[in-house]
Parts: C-alpha cells; sequence; structure tokens
C-alpha cells in the first residue's frame, strides 16, 4: 500500500513549504506603550474615524494569567487607545470607563500590597496613571471591597470607589456606552 502523501505529492509539496506570512508593519502603542500595539491593515473595512465619538465602558473582572501581566481589561483599553492613537482619532473624541470588580481588584492593589500578595512589582499602576491622564475614569466597586473586607486604602490612588460596579456599567451603558467585558 502506498502511503496516501506519496500517491500525491503536490499534496506534500503544500504540507512541507509553510506559508509566508505577509509583511505587517510593526504594532504602534502610541498612548499606553505597555498595552498590545496597533496594526494598521491597508484597506480594512471599518478603520478608526476621526469624526467618529467613542464611548465604551470596560468590564474589568478576570484577573491577569500571571502577577507579571496586565489586567486583561487594561491590556484591551490600552490596546484601543492605541489604535486610536495611530489613526489620528482626537483624545476629545474617545470617552473610556472601566469598572473593576471581581478578581481584577487585585490588580489594582498599590505597590505595596501587591508586592506583599505576588512578590512583584504591579505593572498595572503605571498603566492606570497613564490611563487618568488620558482622561479614562477608573472604578472599584464598592460592594466587592465590603463583602471582601478589602481596605480602599491598599488600593491605587488613581481609582475611585464606587457604590457598586453593576450600577456603574449600567449608568454609562444607559449613557451610550458600549459595554466591552475583560
Amino acid at each position: 500500500m502506498v502511503p496516501i502523501l506519496a500517491a500525491f505529492p503536490f499534496v506534500l509539496a503544500m504540507v512541507a513549504t509553510p506559508p509566508t506570512a505577509p509583511p505587517w508593519p510593526a504594532p504602534q502603542a502610541p498612548v499606553i506603550p505597555a498595552a498590545d500595539g496597533y496594526v494598521v491593515i491597508p484597506g480594512a473595512a471599518v478603520p478608526p474615524d476621526r469624526a467618529q465619538k467613542y464611548q465604551a465602558i470596560f468590564d474589568a473582572t478576570r484577573a491577569a494569567d500571571k502577577p507579571t501581566e496586565l489586567l486583561p481589561a487594561l491590556n484591551m483599553a490600552g490596546s484601543e487607545l492605541n489604535a486610536f492613537g495611530v489613526a489620528g482619532v482626537p483624545a476629545a473624541n474617545v470617552r473610556f470607563v472601566v469598572a473593576f470588580h471581581g478578581a481584577a481588584i487585585d490588580g489594582i492593589l498599590d505597590e505595596a500590597h501587591y508586592r506583599a500578595k505576588f512578590g512583584v512589582s504591579n505593572p498595572n499602576l503605571p498603566v492606570l496613571e497613564q490611563f487618568r491622564k488620558a482622561g479614562v475614569e477608573l472604578f472599584v466597586c464598592g460592594q466587592n471591597l465590603a463583602f471582601g473586607h478589602i481596605d480602599p486604602a491598599t488600593l491605587a490612588k488613581s481609582v475611585t470607589v464606587a457604590s457598586d460596579a453593576l450600577i456603574v456599567l449600567m449608568t454609562y451603558e444607559n449613557r451610550g456606552y458600549a459595554l466591552l467585558a475583560f
């Protein structure tokens, strides 16, 4: 019996030859350097529009896979800020809010408490400060803090304690902000 690939040499050639990658430009991260960069896709449908107003609330519930990595919500919000920065969308046209609750709260601990818990420096702190400077509103769920017995003094100073993350989410969604969950 002849092996199937030997019977069809063109299939063997296709399997043996890895496809060549297109010459994509390097990602750019002009606004939040620690977040994923943005790659301009030539001729892409629905590119960032300089005249469009973008409003989003990021529901931050997930912890990072490793304590040396950014929270997923911060990485994604930062990536989108980078996209708009690369595209030249005016900062006044971008309004972002992040609501932290659940496992994501560990990522907004101040340096001393993060280091005590994880043994490494908190990579999220510089990004939180960059977000604040970019006009991003940052809230943490007061209910999670109360029920988890978490002292607000142990958190990054750039984050504001809200009554409840779900109320923050509903409030901003009712104002027309798109909900993005990470």
